[in-house]
Formats: C-alpha cells, sequence, structure tokens
C-alpha cells in the first residue's frame, strides 16, 4: 500500500524516541510492565471463560457473524475515513487504526449486563475476538504504518513482535482457562483480585507514559479527542443498528453494541508502547479509553429507555 504524501502544514507527531528531546529512550519502564499488566488482564478473562463459549457460536450464528463483521470488517475501514478526514499526523493515525482493530473487552461484559444485553453473547465475542486479534491487529497496524508513516523507516510489527502479540493475547487467556477448568473454585475467588490488580498496574503504568509526554499532551489530546469521540459513538450505534437491521433481537443487539462499541484500550497501549515504540501511537486508545465510559453509559441509558419493546427470536422481524 501507497504511503500518503505528508500534508506541508501539518508536521508530524515528535517521535518517542527522539534523542534530540534528551533523557533515557523513554516508555523504557511502561514497556516493561504494560505487557505484564495486560497479561494479567487477559489472564483473569481467561479465568471468566470455557470451551464452551466458543462454541456456543452455533448458537447465535447470525448475531456472532454480524458482529464480527463489524468489528473486523467495518470499524477499521469507517475508522480510515475519519483518519483521513480529520487529517491526523502519522503517529496519531496509526493510533486510531491500532484502536479500530483491537477486539472488545471484559469491560463491554460489564456494561452489557447492567443494560439487559445477553451477556453470553458477550463472553463468547470477546472469546472469538481475542483469538482472531491475533490475525487482524498486526494486519490492520502494519498496513496502516505502511499507509501513514510509510517513508519514516518504521518496521511494524514483524514476526516476532506478531508472536509477542498472540504471547500477550492468547497465552495468558489459556493459562486462565486451564486453572478454571481445574480449580473453578479458586478461578472464581481470584477474579476479582485479578481484576483489582490488573487495573491498579495499568493506571499507573499508562499515568507514567503520560507524564514522560506531559508538555505534549495537550495537544495530542486535543488533536484526537473529537475523532475518538465521533468513533465511540459511531462503533457504538452500529454496533447496536447493524444487527437490529439483521433481525437480530433486542438483548442480543445491546450485547453486540457493547463489544463493538467498547474496545480493548490497554491492548492497543501495550502494543503501541511495547511494540512500537510510541507514545504518540498510544494517546488516541487512552483519550478514548476515558471517554468511551461516559458514551458507552449513555448509549447504554437510551437503549434501556427501549426495554418495553418485546424481545424477538432470532430471524424474527426489527
Amino acid at each position: 500500500m501507497r504511503g500518503r504524501a505528508a500534508s506541508p502544514t501539518r508536521s508530524a507527531a515528535p517521535s518517542a524516541a527522539d534523542p534530540s528531546r534528551g533523557g533515557a529512550p523513554p516508555m523504557a519502564l511502561a514497556g516493561t510492565l504494560l505487557p505484564i499488566a495486560l497479561a494479567i488482564i487477559m489472564f483473569g478473562l481467561g479465568l471468566s471463560l470455557t470451551i464452551s463459549d466458543f462454541r456456543r457460536v452455533v448458537v447465535y450464528p447470525k448475531a456472532t457473524v454480524v458482529a464480527l463483521g463489524c468489528q473486523i470488517l467495518l470499524l477499521p475501514a469507517i475508522c480510515f475515513g475519519l483518519v483521513i478526514a480529520f487529517d491526523l499526523p502519522a503517529a496519531l493515525a496509526v493510533g486510531m487504526m491500532l484502536l479500530a482493530a483491537s477486539p472488545g473487552g471484559t469491560t463491554a461484559n460489564l456494561y452489557s449486563h447492567l443494560f439487559g444485553g445477553d451477556v453470553a453473547l458477550n463472553v463468547t465475542l470477546t472469546a472469538i475476538n481475542s483469538v482472531l486479534a491475533v490475525v487482524t491487529l498486526p494486519l490492520v497496524t502494519n498496513l496502516s504504518l505502511s499507509y501513514f508513516d510509510g517513508g519514516s523507516g518504521t518496521l511494524g510489527l514483524q514476526f516476532d513482535k506478531t508472536l509477542q502479540v498472540m504471547a500477550i493475547v492468547l497465552v495468558p487467556v489459556a493459562a486462565g482457562m486451564a486453572v478454571r477448568a481445574m480449580a473453578p473454585r479458586f478461578a472464581e475467588r481470584m477474579n476479582t483480585p485479578v481484576k483489582i490488580a490488573s487495573a491498579v498496574i495499568l493506571a499507573l503504568v499508562i499515568a507514567g507514559a503520560l507524564l514522560q509526554e506531559l508538555d505534549n499532551l495537550g495537544g495530542y489530546i486535543q488533536s484526537v479527542g473529537l475523532i475518538t469521540l465521533a468513533f465511540s459513538v459511531i462503533s457504538l450505534t452500529i454496533g447496536y443498528w447493524a444487527p437490529r437491521l439483521a433481525g437480530v433481537r433486542r438483548d442480543q443487539a445491546v450485547a453486540s453494541c457493547m463489544e463493538i462499541g467498547i474496545h480493548n484500550g490497554a491492548l492497543s497501549i501495550a502494543v503501541a508502547l511495547s511494540l512500537l515504540n510510541s507514545t504518540q501511537m498510544a494517546i488516541p486508545a487512552a483519550t478514548y479509553g476515558v471517554l468511551m465510559f461516559f458514551t458507552a453509559a449513555g448509549a447504554g441509558f437510551l437503549l434501556r429507555s427501549r426495554t418495553a419493546e418485546p424481545i424477538l427470536s432470532e430471524g424474527s422481524s426489527v
């Protein structure tokens, strides 16, 4: 894919490893601790999964196919259009595409539960998305780097780093599932402590990473605040209405809304900081991670106001 020519009126975001800025290479500590935090998060996800969660796709074929199609194909295309429309600098543009390629997370399950979604479908979508992300996330990231940052010499996610993505995503999930299979009561007891530990570590690492870019932080947020807000609203809207228009019942559409509309920002940040060594590429996910709580809650309250609508069986008309 041919790279986009740099705009003469806009400069790319400063390199996170630019030696002219002085100091040690940034993100050294974050690059070490963030994968650990993400591994704990994914291990916690595994503690809540069983093999039957993957088999359940045959129970919800239409809902699953529609949601995955939106997640894997439609959202990256929409995000690409937004990035072009907002004319973002290369690093922030790649960061947005990295966010779009990230799967849903456990937060989607919580929001789905709060607002009347089919949580079992959420669990199934999260499980499948986490596996597919091993392929789709490096693919979208490398295509984005080639297009937006083609002349920078950035190597992107080569095979060894793609294996690291697999290790960060799949190995902890598999380990968590194994623990649940062998010791279900222990897995149940560990579920909350693991979530708390991962949240604390993740918050500390992200805060430290952002502090290293404090001088530029205001400009970054100004650059990506509106586009991340628009992307969040569009994701949530598509997540609900695409399944509804396909005849999926309302509670499953709510589950899809949360799964598609709430991306795993922690995974995006981990890839940006640890594998791409770029704080700037992590800024969109960090900004989105704050805004998403409000947009998802707003969507949930709007959808809950529709609870008087009778639940349709899959395949019935909207």
